[in-house]
């Protein structure tokens, strides 16, 4: 480690904000790079709001070099995870620094051995408490339009992790589908077809207080459809409700497509909304005094729309229910002027949901890499 080089752990609300908004800082003349929402940001990272962290060992380090602060990260080691997947594996997440190896190298190494006094023997990320927050780093793509709730870093990270002797683990690509004028006869066939279906409800919403009983149970729909992929961990009732208050404020109901069985339980559900990027860009993640404004502005303006989550419950599957979610959001699309819709993340392995997208005609247009490196 570089003698001007110190590392400070994060226990105080003053370290903490500087950990928060160092970003921004970081990423200063990085034209693509986008805020978090910053009071989405206060509420992730308190321990006493989060409740994700009833169930994880973290900690939160930030860098200094000649009295500045040049870099931070965030360790976490899901054990409700470790447990129920038999791995001993530690997360890092939210790195940023600027561009000096010798930052990331004291960093990792520090979240390295924090993890090893644990018992740990691996580390992956960028990786948060669950495959719901933030995760990957940008390998492909670095001129396409970042989207809300994905990572973006500079194009010398992910060699500063490799040099750092962290090899791929995973692999999540992201395609752009161009919305058609009309929805194209041979999807509106099958959709015809499904949705004549007797033991099914199609919902559709146009005010939030019409969509708010139904979070939660989409939420708990998540849990079972989810249960398989990489990084996942079902969420208890304390977790789907500090989700349930993390999104509703931002979305648009219209954009909210639910099928429910005849007994009003949710059986398929697609949550997407239009890119507020630009307006977040514009607020510089602030909500106050006038963020607000911009954020509702670029809603109202954006052309693109971004695939949030999505799922059916694996007893209804093969009964077209995802083509009747995927119609209904280009149909609302359509309405509403949309150009172009970002399908969000997908694991590359998951070969049924690239086959959706390739069925779209979308282009694959941005890959994300989870590393991993064993804990010497």
């Amino acid at each position: 480690m570089r003698a001007n080089l110190l590392v400070k752990k994060v226990e105080s609300s003053k370290l903490l904000r500087q950990f928060i908004f160092l970003p921004e800082k970081i990423h200063a003349d990085h034209k693509q790079w986008v805020h978090p929402l910053y009071f989405d940001d206060k509420v992730f990272f308190d321990e006493k709001k989060n409740k994700s962290f009833l169930t994880a060992d973290t900690i939160l380090l930030l860098a200094y070099q000649d009295n500045k602060a040049v870099g931070r990260i965030m360790g976490i080691i899901n054990n409700r995870y470790n447990e129920v997947h038999h791995e001993k594996n530690a997360r890092f997440c939210f790195l940023d620094c600027y561009e000096d190896i010798e930052i990331a190298k004291v960093l990792i190494e520090e979240v390295e051995h924090w993890a090893r006094n644990k018992g740990m023997e691996k580390l992956v990320g960028p990786l948060g408490f669950s495959d719901k927050d933030p995760q990957g780093m940008l390998i492909e793509g670095f001129d396409e339009k970042v989207v809300i709730a994905t990572n973006y870093n500079y194009p010398w990270m992910p060699s500063y992790i490799e040099q750092l002797g962290f090899m791929k683990e995973v692999d999540l690509v992201s395609y752009l589908i161009k919305i058609p004028e009309v929805i194209p006869p041979f999807l509106d066939r099958i959709y015809q077809r499904a949705a004549r279906n007797p033991d099914i409800i199609i919902r559709e919403f146009s005010k939030k207080k019409e969509l708010k009983p139904w979070v939660v149970p989409i939420f708990q729909l998540i849990n079972e459809a989810y249960k398989h992929i990489y990084g996942f961990i079902p969420l208890e009732e304390t977790e789907i409700i500090s989700y349930a208050k993390r999104y509703l404020p931002i979305l648009d109901p219209h954009f909210v497509k639910v099928i429910t069985d005849k007994n009003d339980k949710v059986i398929a559900f697609i949550i997407s909304m239009p890119e507020l990027s630009d307006g977040i860009r514009k607020a510089k993640g602030r909500i106050f005094p006038f963020g607000w404004y911009h954020i509702l502005t670029a809603g109202k303006k954006a052309r693109l729309l971004t695939l949030l989550l999505g799922a059916v419950d694996p007893k209804w599957r093969g009964k077209g229910l995802d083509v009747i979610l995927g119609v209904s959001i280009l149909k609302t699309a359509i309405k509403n002027d949309m150009e172009n819709m970002d399908s969000h993340l997908i694991l590359e392995n998951n070969s049924i949901m690239r086959a959706e997208y390739i069925r779209y005609e979308g282009r694959l247009h941005k890959r994300y890499r989870i590393f991993s490196k064993p804990i010497s």
